[in-house]
C-alpha cells in the first residue's frame, strides 16, 4: 500500500493516480466507455481542483470541464447513448477516486466532500449538455429530412422545378427558399418551377411563403412558373386576395414545362 501523501493537493492526488483512476473508472462504468473521456476528465478536474476559488462547476475555473463534458455528451449522443447512460459514465468516477482518497490522502474527508459534491455538479450538468446535443442532433435530422423532402430538379437547360408535398410551414418554406437559391446561383437558371400539386391547402401563410420565394427567386434572375393549380387552390387564392400578378400560373407541371422551354426556346 502506498503511504499517505499528507501535503498533496487534490488536483496533484489526482494528477498521481491518473492512470489508475482511469482504470478502475471505466472497470466501474463498463461499456460503452471511452479512455481518452476518462482523461479529459480527470484532467479537467485536476485542473480545476488545483484553484483556491474553484467553486461550484460554474465558475471560471470549471470551464475547461464543462468544454470537456460538451465534447463528451455531444459525441455519445451522436453514437446513440441515452441520457441516463452518460450521467452514469459521469457518477462512476466517484466511487474510485473516493477509494483512492481513503486510502492515499490524509485529508480525506475534506476531500471526499468535496469530491462528492462536485461530480454530483458534473454529473447535472453533463444531463442538460447530453439534452442540448440531442435537440442538436434531431434539428440537423429534421433539416436533411425537409431538403430531401423538397427536391430541386433540373428538367430542361436553365429550368428547374422544385415539387412541393405536403404542409408547407414556415421552417419548411425557409428551406424550400434557401434550396431554390442555391441551386438558381449554382447552375445560372432562368426559369424554375414551384409545382404546388402535393400541398394539400393553401392558406394565406402558405401563399405569403410562395410569394416570397418567388420574389428571391426574381431577385437571383430567374422567373417562376406556380404549377398545379387546382380548381379549389384557385378558388382559394382568390377569397384569400392572394395577388399573383405578374406571375405566370399554370393547372400542370407539364403545362408549365411547356410553356418554359417554349419561353426558352423563343
Amino acid at each position: 500500500m502506498i503511504p499517505p501523501s499528507h501535503a498533496v493537493p487534490l488536483g496533484q492526488f489526482v494528477r498521481d493516480h491518473h492512470a489508475a483512476l482511469c482504470a478502475a473508472w471505466l472497470e466501474h462504468a463498463g461499456a460503452p466507455s471511452v479512455p481518452a473521456h476518462c482523461e479529459r476528465v480527470l484532467q479537467a478536474f485536476a485542473e480545476a481542483a488545483d484553484d483556491p476559488q474553484a467553486g461550484n462547476i460554474e465558475g471560471r475555473a470549471w470551464r475547461a470541464m464543462r468544454d470537456t463534458l460538451d465534447d463528451i455528451t455531444t459525441a455519445r449522443a451522436g453514437r446513440g447513448s441515452t441520457a441516463a447512460a452518460t450521467v452514469a459514465f459521469v457518477f462512476a468516477v466517484k466511487q474510485p477516486l473516493a477509494d483512492l482518497l481513503r486510502t492515499h490522502h490524509a485529508a480525506a474527508p475534506a476531500a471526499l466532500r468535496a469530491v462528492d459534491t462536485w461530480v454530483d455538479q458534473m454529473g447535472m450538468y453533463a444531463l442538460d449538455a447530453f439534452q442540448r446535443s440531442r435537440e442538436q442532433i434531431i434539428a440537423r435530422q429534421q433539416r436533411e429530412l425537409l431538403e430531401l423532402s423538397t427536391p430541386v430538379i433540373s428538367l430542361w437547360e436553365g429550368v428547374l422545378a422544385l415539387p412541393l408535398i405536403g404542409t408547407l410551414d414556415s421552417v419548411r418554406a425557409q428551406v424550400v427558399m434557401e434550396s431554390l437559391l442555391d441551386r438558381i446561383a449554382a447552375t445560372h437558371v432562368h426559369t424554375a418551377i414551384i409545382d404546388i400539386t402535393g400541398v394539400p391547402t393553401v392558406d394565406t401563410m402558405v401563399a405569403q411563403h410562395l410569394m416570397k420565394t418567388i420574389a428571391a427567386a426574381r431577385l437571383m434572375g430567374a422567373d417562376c412558373i406556380l404549377s398545379g393549380i387546382r380548381p379549389q387552390i384557385a378558388q382559394t387564392i382568390v377569397h384569400l386576395g392572394v395577388d399573383l400578378a405578374g406571375v405566370v400560373t399554370k393547372a400542370t407541371l407539364a403545362d408549365a414545362f411547356l410553356h418554359a422551354t417554349g419561353t426558352a426556346a423563343g
